[in-house]
């Protein structure tokens, strides 16, 4: 009997074992599947930027190298041509530093508020804020040119940043992140006479470094391809973000696909350097966000 019940458990263990092996497979098979997806349109356009314009406007793009089309006339555009890439290049750049930065700064200081103190109003504002989550940003996009327009702010920088810093999604995160640390810790530094500004940057913003590095990932790209909006308030050339300066290039009196391609190719290496950056952060700061305790 004795034997029989032994039996029976070893090969339970060994069906349990074999189970989680096929799931791991299938997982690994998922990702896989998934990455080639993800990688098969930046190997298209890695191809295409070696490649002279009227190629890309004859056949337009495809995966085949064809390297004995392949040039450098393409980056010799890029780096040494006459156009205002780097320019667009570098408002983008300044604008997604500064836009990072305070959203996160801002949306922190929120979900802080909300996970720290009690206060009257605090479920209807904090439902108020999952209520945004689930609002179109092409919703509310006319009342906030109405209201960029009637503060003076068109054609201006500020116009960029200012609707976004309190990001609904970033503050909900934060919370979540904020919920499962222990409030003892604000205790303990009100007990050894820290400011409550001092809590927040001495104890509590070292904790949530995870966190800000997940979001600033997250807030870099949204702000990096952001167009929609910079097209809406943004009027003088000199101040085009780069999606709106790529826009540029194809309109009915010309084509510049041969800056367009290498200059949409060279766009990726920003966020690719911030995810590197960040990456080791990236995973725990999901993962500590999307549950409590």
């Amino acid at each position: 009997m004795q034997d029989t019940t032994a039996l029976e458990a070893s090969l339970s263990k060994k069906a349990r074992r074999n189970h989680e092996h096929v799931q791991t497979a299938a997982m690994l098979i998922l990702f896989i599947l998934l990455a080639i997806l993800i990688l098969i349109p930046i190997y298209a356009l890695f191809v295409a930027s070696w490649k002279p314009g009227d190629e890309l406007l004859q056949y337009g793009l495809n995966l085949d190298p064809e390297f004995s089309k392949w040039g450098l006339s393409n980056y010799n555009l890029l780096f040494f041509g006459d156009h205002d890439y780097w320019l667009w290049f570098g408002n983008s750049m300044i604008l997604t530093v500064i836009t990072v930065v305070l959203t996160l700064l801002v949306s922190s200081f929120v979900a802080y508020g909300f996970a720290a103190y009690e206060f009257r109003g605090k479920r209807i504002l904090f439902v108020i804020v999952l209520a945004i989550l689930s609002v179109p940003f092409e919703v509310i996009m006319l009342p906030l040119y109405q209201q960029m327009s009637d503060w003076g702010l068109m054609d201006n920088y500020v116009a960029i940043v200012l609707p976004f810093l309190a990001h609904a999604s970033t503050i909900f995160f934060f919370y979540q992140y904020l919920q499962g640390l222990p409030m003892s810790l604000i205790e303990a530094g009100r007990i050894d006479g820290a400011t409550e500004y001092g809590i927040f940057f001495r104890l509590i913003m070292p904790i949530m470094r995870p966190a800000f590095a997940a979001m600033a990932i997250l807030n870099g790209m949204n702000a990096w391809n952001n167009y929609m909006w910079p097209l809406l308030v943004i009027r003088s050339s000199e101040k085009y973000t780069l999606t709106m300066g790529l826009n540029t290039l194809i309109n009915p009196y010309g084509d510049n696909y041969s800056l367009l391609i290498v200059g949409a190719f060279f766009s990726i290496i920003p966020i690719f350097i911030l995810f590197v950056a960040f990456q080791r952060y990236f995973i725990e700061g999901m993962t500590a966000g999307a549950v409590k305790g």
